[in-house]
Formats: C-alpha cells, sequence, structure tokens
C-alpha cells in the first residue's frame, strides 16, 4: 500500500526533470520522504553521467544526495565489467564520463578495433561519431568479441520531444551486425536489489517510480516490488491497454504522486 512505502526509487529523466528543469513537485517529494525518515534512491537508465556528476547535478536544484543513492546504468554496466572482464581489454562507445568510470574499475578501455578486444560496450554516447560506429561493427563482425549495452531505453526525453538513448544506438548497430547486445540496465532487477540491499528494505516498503513501461515499470515487476507510472515521459494513458508491464499506480506527474502519498498517511 502507499502508505507504508519508505524507499522510493526514483527515475529521473521524464520522472523527476527535463533538459535539467526539475517537474513541479519533484523537490516537495523528495523533501517528503527524507522528513519521514525514508529514502530516495535514483535508478536512471542514462549512462551519459557518473554517479559524481549525478551528485552535483541534483546539488544544483538544491537536493544534497550522496553517491550510493544513484544506481545508474553505467554504474551497474562497471559492476559487471569488473566482475566479467579484469585484464581484459573493451571497446567502450560512450561519453567520456562514461569511459572515465569504466577505468576507474580499473578496466582496460581503448577506443581503436585492436585485436585482442573482448567486448564492446554501447553507451548514451551524446558524442557519439561514425567513426566510433565504424569501429563498434567492424569488431562486432568478430564472433568472439561480446557485446554490452548499457541500458535498452530507445529514446530519451527532451523538452522538443526526444533523441536517441542506448537502445535506439544500438538498433542502427543491431541490423547493421546481426548481433544483439546483452543489457545490464533496467529491466534487470539488479538496479532495484543494490538498493533495496543498502537499506535492508522489505519488498513492501519499496515504490519504484518511472515513466517508461519497458523499463522503469518492468524494472519493479521483475524486482517484485510495487510501481507507480508518470505521464511526464514516454508512456501515455492509451499504452496501458495492451501492456505487459501494468503498474500499480498512475499519475499524471510526481505533484499528483505527493499528493497522493499524503492522502494515504491521512496528512492534508
Amino acid at each position: 500500500m502507499l502508505k507504508d512505502k519508505k524507499y522510493f526509487l526514483f527515475d529521473i529523466a521524464g520522472t523527476l526533470e527535463v533538459d535539467n528543469t526539475l517537474f513541479a513537485g519533484s523537490r516537495e517529494l523528495i523533501r517528503k520522504i527524507d522528513s519521514l525518515g525514508g529514502r530516495c534512491f535514483y535508478i536512471t537508465n542514462n549512462s551519459i553521467k557518473s554517479r559524481k556528476d549525478y551528485v552535483k547535478k541534483f546539488a544544483g536544484w538544491g537536493i544534497k544526495t550522496e553517491e550510493s543513492q544513484f544506481m545508474t546504468a553505467s554504474y551497474a554496466t562497471c559492476r559487471y565489467l569488473e566482475r566479467h572482464y579484469q585484464g581484459k581489454k573493451l571497446f567502450v562507445m560512450g561519453t567520456p564520463s562514461f569511459t572515465e568510470e569504466v577505468k576507474s574499475f580499473g578496466l582496460a578501455v581503448t577506443d581503436r578495433a585492436e585485436p585482442d578486444v573482448a567486448c564492446v560496450v554501447a553507451g548514451f554516447d551524446t558524442t557519439l561519431c561514425y567513426d566510433k560506429v565504424d569501429k563498434a561493427c567492424e569488431l562486432l563482425f568478430r564472433p568472439e568479441v561480446d557485446y554490452i549495452g548499457t541500458n535498452p531505453d530507445l529514446r530519451c526525453p527532451t523538452s522538443y520531444g526526444f533523441m536517441p538513448d542506448c537502445g535506439g544506438i544500438c538498433q542502427m548497430l543491431n541490423v547493421t551486425t546481426d548481433r544483439e547486445p546483452l543489457y545490464i540496465g533496467k529491466p534487470n532487477p539488479a538496479i532495484v536489489s543494490m538498493c533495496m540491499e543498502q537499506v535492508e528494505a522489505s519488498p513492501e516498503e519499496v515504490l519504484v517510480v518511472g515513466d517508461r513501461l519497458y523499463t522503469d515499470i518492468a524494472c519493479g515487476l521483475n524486482a517484485g516490488v510495487e510501481t507507480a507510472l508518470v505521464y511526464t515521459g514516454e508512456a501515455r494513458p492509451e499504452d496501458l491497454k495492451e501492456t505487459a508491464y501494468p503498474p500499480d499506480y498512475v499519475y499524471e506527474n510526481v505533484e499528483e504522486l505527493l499528493e497522493a502519498f499524503q492522502a494515504a498517511r491521512g496528512e492534508e
């Protein structure tokens, strides 16, 4: 039940903000959760920024956070790579921030299609150029080279509509090379599990909040916790008619979620 929620796992873009502008109610909802002794986590599939970058971004909004509150697709991918590719060479198709995050885990990174590359790692790359695409394709035509994507999101919300996200970028590679990546971010439930482990949360205390059915809501369902959908990003009411990922709660925006949470607790 909504009144029992203590740990809120928020998607960021399309849920709490768009193009660095906070939606009405976002700051107030976060502060409400903190005032009740709860904790907010941010489970974004955005692989442009590191966790340190997000702490700075939230500080710019007057919201104090810690790196441990951010479970990004890039961080989850780095943890996966750390377990499986130590001592191996990676070709990373991502932003400088993501590349540096990968290196910070002690992993070897190259920007060339070298003979000993073990894996192509594709992220949401706003610095993408055709040279990167060309090298990635060359590597993916080698059957021994693995293929990992940070997240399957096809598009990222902007003030004017959308731009290609990691899933959209990977589709270009997929149709060219007949390869499909292993995606590490949402809807993989590992991100939710990492948050819950930090605070020893029970499933009944957790709510995943997002704007996408096939990543955010699916992630919560896969993790066995309740979910809330907001209509400030990708999903629309008509999408609920045939979805395989029905949310437990639906709100126009996080401001409406805040009002519902307060009402569920018997507050004005």
